[in-house]
This record gives structure tokens, C-alpha cells and sequence, in this order.
């Protein structure tokens, strides 16, 4: 297994400059790492090296030139890397945010001895992703995986068998919020208000009740019951939420999505295994 024993300088390749990578990528080097992106089409690069990043379609190129290599691709191109950069890669710290694809498949496919894998969401594209990481916590390869997606936001340490439930919960979260958010909205327009204005209030206190949630570190059904009070409105609307069956509908999103994860991540096994014998 390689060992970084330097913070300082370290080069990393983003191989697949998309919506996650270029977002890493930026977030990469406003924390001062050096960083290389690759994409195979000519607006991605120049979008990447708009904001300041070398952009190149070589991938065999930017992995030679790099510590650190994160895998940001769709799973069926990552044969096609794979077939790139194999056999140059075993001496790197290999970083995937490929969903589906397991450590071991990773290591098989791409012959790294040292793979990490990081499962960010959309809120990176903000630097304020909740990534989880999975991988051997050796005090020096992890902890530079653990500060680059700092970088980006914060970080949980998770058994690889749980990033199904991560995607489910927080991969998929800012979706769920999103509908939640604009129903409340339309909720308020229905009733007259002006969107701009409702719009505003509803994510200003969003925001607030989850930093309220954090710093008293309560339960949430306490600050539920704080906030409401005998014959008031919001029982009302409590009443409203558990006869539509809200709160078990929701229980339900995150078994039923993280099941379709599971589930996803053995298709996807199965085409890389398959594409790895038959390439395109």
C-alpha cells in the first residue's frame, strides 16, 4: 500500500471533470492542492480551465503526472479508463466516487493496490457537500482522502456496506428537500402569498431549524412539541401530515431508495465485470 507521509504538494487527477469532478476539482485547488482534469469533450475542458484548472483529455497522462487519482466517471466508462490507466495506477492513491462499484472491484479492474471510495452529493457543486468515505483508516493515505473532501464540505467515515443507505439518505436528500420546500411554497401561494417572499422565508428557516437541531443536539420530536402547542396551528398541521402519512412515507423513501441502491450497485458490478471482458 503507498504512503503519502507529505500533505504538501500533492498532485491530483480528476479523471472525469462532470458536475462532481470539476466541483471537487475547484474545491481541490482553492484548498491549494495541485490539480489536473480530464474530460473527452472540448466545452468540458474549457469550462474546467475557466476556473483556473489545467484541463487535458489524456488520462494515462494526468495519472503519470499525480499522487492522488479520483475516479469520477460513469460506470460504464470505467472500463474504457480502466483499460487506460492500468498498470499505472498500483503506486497512486486511487480516490472513486463511481456509485455502485466496490473496492474490490476497483482494485481488480484498475490494479491499485491502494482504492478509497467517497460518496459526495449535488451540494458539492457549493462546497458544501456531506460526503461519506470507505477505506483502510491508516492515519496518512486517509487522512489525505478525509482533507480533500473537507475541502468540499464535511466528511463521515462509513463501513462500505452502508453507502447504499448514504446514497439513499444523503445522496438523494437535497431531491427530497427540493420537493418539500416547493410544496410548502405552493402551499403559501395557494393561500396568496408571494412566491419570492415565501421562497425566502421557508429556506431561511429550513437552515435555521437544522442549525437549531444541531447546536442544541435534541431530539428532533422535542423541538417538535416546543413548537407546538394545544388547539394551535401547527398541530393542525401535524394532524394534516399524519393522516396523508407523512412521516411513515418518508421512513419508507429511504428503505425503498436504498434498496433500488443495492440493487443498482449489483447491476452495475455486473456490467463493468462484463465490459471488462467484451470492451466496447
Amino acid at each position: 500500500m503507498r504512503l503519502i507521509a507529505d500533505l504538501n504538494g500533492i498532485r491530483v487527477a480528476v479523471l472525469g471533470a462532470g458536475r462532481i469532478g470539476s466541483s471537487l476539482a475547484w474545491a481541490l485547488r482553492k484548498c491549494g492542492f495541485e490539480v489536473i482534469a480530464t474530460a473527452r469533450r472540448d466545452e468540458t475542458l474549457e469550462s474546467v480551465r475557466r476556473l483556473g484548472i489545467t484541463a487535458i483529455r489524456d488520462n494515462r497522462g494526468a495519472v503519470e503526472s499525480s499522487d492522488v487519482v479520483v475516479i469520477s466517471v460513469k460506470p460504464y466508462q470505467l472500463p474504457h479508463l480502466a483499460s487506460e490507466v492500468r498498470g499505472f495506477v498500483n503506486d497512486k492513491l486511487v480516490v472513486s466516487v463511481v456509485a455502485g462499484v466496490r473496492r474490490a472491484t476497483l482494485e481488480r479492474v484498475l490494479q491499485a493496490n491502494t482504492v478509497y471510495r467517497a460518496m459526495p452529493n449535488i451540494n458539492i457543486r457549493i462546497g458544501m457537500s456531506a460526503t461519506a468515505l470507505s477505506g483502510v483508516i491508516d492515519g496518512v493515505n486517509s487522512n489525505i482522502v478525509e482533507k480533500m473532501f473537507k475541502c468540499a464540505g464535511t466528511t463521515y467515515w462509513v463501513p462500505e456496506e452502508w453507502l447504499d443507505v448514504w446514497t439513499a439518505l444523503v445522496g438523494s436528500l437535497p431531491a427530497y428537500v427540493a420537493v418539500i420546500v416547493d410544496s410548502l411554497v405552493l402551499g403559501a401561494i395557494s393561500m396568496g402569498f408571494p412566491r419570492d417572499l415565501a421562497t425566502k422565508a421557508v429556506l431561511d428557516t429550513i437552515k435555521a431549524t437544522a442549525e437549531h437541531l444541531s447546536l442544541r443536539t435534541v431530539h428532533p420530536a422535542e423541538l417538535r412539541d416546543e413548537v407546538t402547542t394545544p388547539g394551535g396551528v401547527t398541530i393542525e398541521g401535524l394532524k394534516v401530515l399524519e393522516s396523508r402519512g407523512v412521516p411513515a412515507s418518508m421512513i419508507e423513501v429511504i428503505e425503498k431508495s436504498a434498496m433500488k441502491a443495492e440493487k443498482l450497485g449489483s447491476s452495475i458490478e455486473d456490467l463493468v465485470e462484463k465490459l471488462m471482458k467484451n470492451p466496447i
